[in-house]
């Protein structure tokens, strides 16, 4: 498990302006560097290119850059609403941390950026022959980025955004959340049943939003100063508020900072995310697939679609191993399979009951995790699907579509 900072700055770092903004600068160094580089330039060099060559390029990049990067803003804007409309807006987050769009955009800005400031340094006469002949090379560099990152663009643009590609995401993003989850179940502590020990203080949080992170490694810390032992009452994706806690300490009652040192070790925020939140992941698909059935749309294909990779993504809980411990001082509970198949199919049940064709997609997927993992999920697989019966006894169907439902239950 990561630390806290480490996963701040990972979490900057996937911002577009991060990456636009080190593009700029980077323009500007290339633009500026120029005439300290003119003397590498070999005598004769500079008299194969006219007065104004570099001029008339830096003209013609920076007037095109400018619309070119305003319009390919525009498209990123459209396809993130749109992605919104088609699929949730909980996914447009993964859609703004794509980086093939953040480095063409970052590229389109960066040439903008050096064409303006080489325009300025050569009305300025801050290149020398040699350095106009270095300006120029560079140039001819920067405009074979732009061309490649153009082509790049116009390949990427007819799946960006879509729903195709969103489900994509989500279902990466949501694999990647379960099986760090699972490499490490219990996050690197002991395994807990959920419990609390008697005698055990209840530290409450002081902010109300999702936690997004857990330091681990600064709650062993403080544990070992302390000489007490942790139970962790809050995980990543959970809502929380002054009135829930968030780990509960066997050992001295701690003081008002050893409290604010523990609070500080989880990160909540007022959105959720992805990052260590396995659950989150579930929840996503469940609601791109109850839009897709929702009268308006009527879109049993994108409900079937998810159900064929929430399968995908739970097939990899396979088995529970023992814990690897490397927070001795602290006891965490593991994921809960019932939990997961609610998060990922109670509001597809719910809202697609009207659909048989969605009922048996729902049914041959429960019975499959329950026939790939039955450790993990066949109480809990048995149990929905006893729901299911007895929800498409209660439904309003015709004759056929029951007929259909129980012939998948078999």
């Amino acid at each position: 498990m990561i630390g806290k900072w480490l996963w701040m700055l990972r979490s900057v770092l996937r911002r577009l302006w991060v990456r636009v903004g080190a593009f700029a600068v980077l323009a500007i160094a290339t633009a500026a560097s120029a005439p300290a580089l003119a003397p590498t330039v070999p005598d004769g060099w500079t008299e194969i290119l006219g007065s104004n060559a570099v001029d008339q390029v830096l003209g013609i990049l920076a007037s095109s850059m400018l619309a070119v990067t305003t319009f390919s803003l525009s498209i990123a804007v459209n396809a993130f609403t749109a992605a919104a409309g088609s699929a949730t807006p909980r996914a447009i987050a993964l859609l703004q941390e794509d980086h093939t769009t953040q480095t063409t955009l970052a590229t389109f800005l960066g040439a903008f950026v050096y064409s303006i400031v080489a325009i300025i340094g050569l009305n300025a006469g801050y290149y020398s022959d040699g350095g106009r002949f270095v300006l120029f090379a560079s140039t001819v560099i920067v405009v074979g980025f732009v061309v490649v990152a153009l082509l790049r663009w116009i390949a990427y643009l007819p799946d960006f955004g879509r729903m195709q590609n969103t489900l994509n995401r989500v279902e990466e993003a949501a694999r990647d959340a379960l099986t760090t989850r699972l490499a490490a179940p219990f996050m690197g502590g002991h395994a807990s049943d959920g419990s609390v020990p008697d005698g055990s203080h209840g530290i409450l949080s002081q902010s109300t939003g999702y936690v997004q992170h857990v330091d681990m490694q600064e709650l062993q810390d403080w544990a070992e100063d302390a000489g007490a032992q942790i139970w962790l009452a809050a995980f990543p994706g959970d809502f929380v508020h002054p009135a829930t806690p968030l780990v509960h300490v066997l050992g001295d009652a701690p003081d008002d900072r050893a409290q604010t040192r523990i609070r500080d070790a989880l990160t909540i925020e007022r959105a959720r995310t992805f990052d260590q939140d396995p659950r989150f992941g579930m929840i996503v698909f469940a609601e791109i697939a109850s839009r897709a059935v929702s009268p308006g749309i009527n879109d049993p294909g994108t409900a079937i679609a998810v159900i064929g990779r929430q399968l995908a993504v739970l097939a990899e809980w396979t088995g529970q191993d023992g814990p690897e411990v490397d927070f001795p001082r602290l006891h965490v509970a593991a994921l809960d399979p019932a939990e997961m198949l609610d998060l990922a199919f109670r509001g597809i049940a719910r809202d697609g009951r009207g659909m048989s064709e969605v009922q048996v997609h729902l049914i041959r997927a429960l019975r499959a995790l329950a026939a790939c993992a039955p450790e993990v999920y066949g109480p809990a697989a048995e149990a929905f699907l006893q729901d299911i019966r007895d929800g498409a006894d209660a439904a309003d169907l015709s004759d056929w579509d029951r007929t259909r439902i129980a012939q998948a239950f078999g």
